[in-house]
């Protein structure tokens, strides 16, 4: 079997799964999750050494820590995706009657809330992804199929054989969660191809494999992940304020999309914030760099350039700049930004409400870290992803963000 015959035949058994998976009740779907949360937890050691083969295999291929930490789990870890199934398992049905009417005419009209059908979702070396994106798929109804990173091969494979057992212990089709075991452009390209079975297509991951998506894929795609974000240190910010914010933005947790990668500085603040910043950056590993006035008061930050500007580092690196104003900064977000998270740390109220509104992005903070736009935070459970698009979903995608419409009429012989 060649590997389209493969992929193809794998996307058919998922389209065949995905009915009995829209019609089944919320009850079976929200049983399935918590199946699937104690196959996971039991199945914990399992997990781990089959992570602890990834980790070795990038290690050997010199892969940077950042993407380390985004592959590595543990029991704390494979805990918290535990949990998160379990909050996704409590969560309202999002299948359903959104709205009902009756029309002058006498027919009765309901506006439902239903799956897409197959979500297809590429990503790269995140093993989370796995059971975050199984969990939502299953709770709204929807039959996913998975494509990893070769970094996480061997987790995923693991993570997917305890998941379908856990839909089959539900009363599922195994086949409701799929795991294309291909990490080649070869497969990638196949699924590119498969719209005839799949719905949607859900890319997470770098500029350079989202960019592919979009470019190549037959399937509806939607845009997400880039993260380039920045926080604005205004001339009226609380200094403190500002201090605790840009380093939980950038340090708590540098290699995932929702972490600040450049700092910008109203001129007028500079001399008083940037050399505590630098002293306390630097004392977590964080390597600056810096325009040529922002190196006036870090003078060992490395000069930074243009593709400092417009990098997502996804490491201990930022990139810091002291502008004129709000207005120069917005104009910096507006070039460099990836519409996902923007942050202004302000008492000045008119400028914080300029900020939200005329920043174009999916998630605009004042006065708190970038590090919250997650489905988690948000109150989702988890997310499928954060799309950085406007149509026809914006921010972290949960349960709804992954059913569409379908209208059910009912008449009695009316006519147009």
């Amino acid at each position: 079997m060649s590997i389209y015959e493969y992929v193809e035949a794998l996307c058919e058994a998922a389209k065949k799964a995905s009915v009995p998976l829209s019609v089944s009740s919320g009850e079976t779907r929200a049983r399935a999750l918590l199946l699937m949360a104690d196959e996971l937890t039991a199945a914990s050691d399992e997990i781990i050494a089959a992570n602890g083969e990834d980790l070795a295999a990038a290690k050997e291929a010199g892969i940077g820590e950042g993407m380390i930490d985004r592959l590595m789990l543990n029991e704390r870890r494979i805990s918290d995706i535990a949990n998160a199934l379990r909050t996704v398992a409590e969560l309202p049905d999002p299948l359903g009657v959104d709205e009902e009417y009756i029309r002058p005419n006498g027919l009765k009209i309901r506006k439902m809330r239903v799956p897409f059908g197959v979500i297809a979702m590429i990503y790269e070396a995140r093993p989370n992804v796995t059971p975050d994106a199984a969990a939502l798929c299953i709770r709204s109804g929807n039959a996913a199929v998975l494509r990893g990173g070769k970094e996480a091969i061997c987790t995923n494979r693991v993570l997917v054989k305890h998941l379908r057992a856990a839909l089959e212990k539900a009363g599922l089709p195994a086949d409701c969660v799929s795991f294309i075991d291909d990490p080649t452009r070869e497969g990638t390209n196949a699924l590119f191809d498969m719209k005839q079975y799949v719905d949607l297509l859900i890319p997470r991951g770098s500029k350079g494999l989202i960019r592919a998506c979009l470019q190549n894929s037959k399937i509806p795609t939607i845009e997400t992940g880039a993260g380039n974000c920045h926080l604005y240190v205004d001339e009226s910010a609380d200094l403190d304020m500002a201090l605790t914010v840009a380093m939980n933005a950038k340090t708590s947790r540098p290699s995932v999309c929702n972490a600040i990668e450049t700092l910008l500085v109203d001129e007028k603040e500079a001399a008083a914030f940037l050399p505590v910043f630098a002293e306390r950056a630097k004392g977590a590993g964080v390597e600056i760099r810096g325009c040529d006035v922002a190196r006036k008061y870090i003078p060992d930050a490395r000069p930074a350039t243009d593709k400092d500007w417009d990098t997502e580092y996804d490491d201990l690196i930022i990139a810091v700049r002291v502008v004129k104003d709000v207005d120069e900064a917005m104009e910096h977000i507006a070039k460099y930004g990836t519409r996902h998270s923007e942050c202004i740390i302000t008492q000045n109220t008119e400028r914080a409400t300029r900020f939200q509104k005329e920043i174009d992005a999916a998630a605009v903070y004042v006065n708190a870290s970038t590090r919250f736009t997650d489905g988690g935070e948000f109150g989702f459970g988890a997310e499928i992803g954060i799309s950085t698009q406007k149509l026809h979903a914006r921010g972290p995608m949960g349960l709804r963000e992954i059913t569409t419409i379908k209208y059910e009429i009912d008449g009695n012989g009316q006519i147009r």
